[in-house]
């Protein structure tokens, strides 16, 4: 136990340098590109920050059979809810507000479209590998029109102040950093999560998706610091659409036909809140606007609500 928090610590600590690095070179590539930050937060943050996500789940669904799936599920759904609350709400906390930029509200929508899919697919159907392929083709259908909506409402693109190479091997660099470090803090996690007995839906939800999102929680801080919100915005939503599109592909066809396991499972509550938060999101994406400290205060309450509930009803099977 003690090795693990050393670990956990440790973690944390090189995830806070990967992904400020990581923010740095992103947002150079950006203007070298002559792409909008909303949309590099979109794809290129939003992807790397769901990679511990992408890597965790398969693993999980992979290698520990239904109850691996369980874990996964629990992940998926914690890390999208965990996006939308506390690392939406910690930047406006930590600095003021954080400033909704052109081009946003189109953007959460298709996230929340992404969200809405999966959430449904679980409600409705057994995870398999046919539904994962479905999902693997939104996905592209879903990278698309992410650039199709940046080309249109993505706002400025940020002059280019950078020569050589550096902008794309700092990216690269942040990127294998963050990764590396987020499943370091997953797997110690999750090695203290296992010592207390917990469901793995629980675990998933509670504990490794609170591990997986620190990647998009320090860009978030990195970004906001470096005044930089297109990225903060963009980074979340496109780390939900990979989620709930990519992931849950992976996961899915991981899972292949192993039956699901519903009672290591999430109930599904915590479905309903994740969709519920998706779609309400976007009644605070209106241009122009900024997310202050009290409606930051609000998601934070409201995160810590659904987690004791948690807590209290689904913890241990």
């Amino acid at each position: 136990m003690v090795l693990n928090i050393l670990l956990l610590a440790l973690g944390v600590a090189g995830l806070t340098i990967a992904a400020d690095r990581f923010v740095v070179g992103a947002a150079q590539v950006a203007a070298r590109l002559r792409v909008s930050t909303v949309v590099t937060g979109a794809l290129i943050i939003g992807f790397g920050t769901s990679a511990p996500e992408l890597v965790v789940s398969t693993l999980a669904a992979l290698t520990e059979g239904a109850e691996g799936t369980a874990l996964a599920v629990g992940n998926i759904v914690g890390s999208n809810v965990a996006n939308l609350t506390l690392v939406l709400a910690i930047p406006a906390l930590v600095f003021g507000s954080v400033r909704i930029e052109t081009g946003v509200k189109r953007q959460a929508a298709l996230s929340a479209f992404g969200v809405t899919v999966f959430a449904a697919l679980l409600f409705f159907a057994e995870p398999s590998a046919w539904w994962g392929v479905m999902l693997l083709i939104l996905t592209l259908a879903a990278l698309r029109a992410v650039l199709w909506l940046g080309d249109r409402f993505g706002g400025v693109p940020p002059p280019d102040t950078t020569e050589g190479a550096s902008p794309w091997i700092r990216t690269v660099i942040g990127l294998v950093g963050t990764v590396g470090f987020a499943y370091l803090v997953v797997r110690s996690a999750t090695s203290i999560a296992d010592d207390l007995g917990w469901t793995g839906g629980f675990v998933g939800f509670a504990l490794v998706a609170v591990g997986t999102s620190l990647p998009e929680l320090v860009t978030a801080l990195a970004a906001a610091r470096r005044g930089e919100s297109g990225l903060i915005l963009g980074n979340l939503l496109g780390s939900n659409l990979f989620n709930g599109l990519m992931v849950g592909a992976a996961v899915f066809l991981a899972n292949g036909a192993t039956p699901y396991d519903k009672v290591s499972g999430l109930p599904d509550e915590p479905l309903l809140v994740m969709v519920a938060v998706s779609w309400g999101v976007i009644w605070f994406m209106r241009t122009g606007r900024r997310i202050d400290r009290r409606e930051a205060a609000f998601l934070i309450v409201a995160y810590a609500g659904l987690l004791g509930w948690l807590a209290t009803n689904s913890a241990v099977a």
